[in-house]
């Protein structure tokens, strides 16, 4: 049986040494900067000053940046490599609808392209997750491939688990994530209220919703392993992601407590790259993982953070 293709758009935030290594196609979308001039989005850093000095021009001028998916023709060139490859079963996981209507976009590139070639079998699945989060179920899709789950089978267990995906973390400031529409809940200002860690986790649509807030990084560290020792599964046999923009000694530093706590089969740490990071912006540090599905309105989430902050 021949492997089926595994396709993300950017927002994966997969780099090219994790595309490689689990056989993953990120599709390159675009962004522009302040001067107006058009750019590639991409999962790819030429170095981590590279990465330092585009969050240090975002803070300065965040609403001079903007993105922009691929568009049904974009994504259909795409589909179109793969039938003249001869490669027929193709799996697409996009970001979340509630945020982009990149799911849209693909499934109308996959109707035409099916139209025009009925041995074609696509499928596309709404994440309900970004960044980091959608680059992990994309990984778990791979792995299942791998061990000779058809595509049928890998779409269904990610539809049925996509919402077991949690992420726990800080973001310095959520005023980014707040004038993008990307939080849930209005309290970006807690973000700025000088050593407040406001943490959040991954609504069902998208979304990152703040369940709590804790004083100082030790604080905040001691709740993020607090809530995700309650909400985790198995973790000796998953991989642990922590992802970061500009926090790189704090996500080196957590890593060391996520060995220490949980003895992960395996630690990925990632970065957050242009198309997400003019959404999110500089100061987010956060670990994601598999576990308990999440309820629809977090309410469980969050009350088992406000017991771990004593609230």
């Amino acid at each position: 049986m021949s492997k089926f293709a595994i396709i993300c758009d950017v927002t994966c935030d997969l780099n090219k040494e994790l595309q490689e290594k689990y056989n993953i196609r990120a599709l390159d979308a675009h962004y522009k900067t302040p001067d107006g001039v058009e750019h590639t989005a991409n999962c790819h850093w030429e170095s981590q000053e590279e990465a330092i000095a585009f969050y240090h021009d975002l803070k300065k001028n965040p609403n001079g940046y903007t993105t922009a998916p691929l568009s049904p023709a974009e994504v259909k060139v795409v589909f179109e490599e793969y039938v003249a490859n001869g490669v027929t079963e193709i799996l697409c996981i996009t970001i979340s609808t509630g945020l982009s209507g990149t799911f849209n976009f693909f499934n109308a590139a996959k109707d035409e392209v099916v139209a025009a070639h009925p041995e074609m079998n696509i499928k596309v699945v709404d994440s309900l997750r970004y960044s980091t989060a959608l680059g992990a179920i994309a990984i778990k899709a791979s792995q299942l491939r791998d061990e000779g789950k058809s595509l049928e089978e890998v779409y269904a267990w990610v539809e049925e688990n996509k919402n077991c995906y949690h992420q726990m973390g800080w973001l310095d400031d959520l005023s980014f994530l707040a004038k993008k529409g990307r939080l849930n809940n209005f309290k970006a200002f807690m973000g700025q209220l000088v050593g407040v860690k406001p943490l959040g986790e991954i609504n069902h649509n998208g979304l990152t919703t703040v369940i709590g807030k804790a004083k100082g990084a030790k604080n905040a560290y001691a709740a993020i392993l607090a809530y995700m020792e309650k909400t985790i599964v198995d973790p000796e046999h998953q991989i642990i992601y922590i992802a970061q923009t500009n926090r790189i000694s704090f996500a080196n530093e957590f890593k060391v407590m996520v060995e220490e706590k949980f003895h992960p089969a395996e630690i990925i740490m990632t970065d957050v790259h242009a198309m997400n990071g003019i959404n999110i912006g500089p100061g987010l540090m956060a670990a994601y993982y598999f576990g308990k599905p999440t309820s629809e309105d977090l309410s469980e989430e969050t009350a088992i953070m406000s017991a771990i902050l004593g609230k």
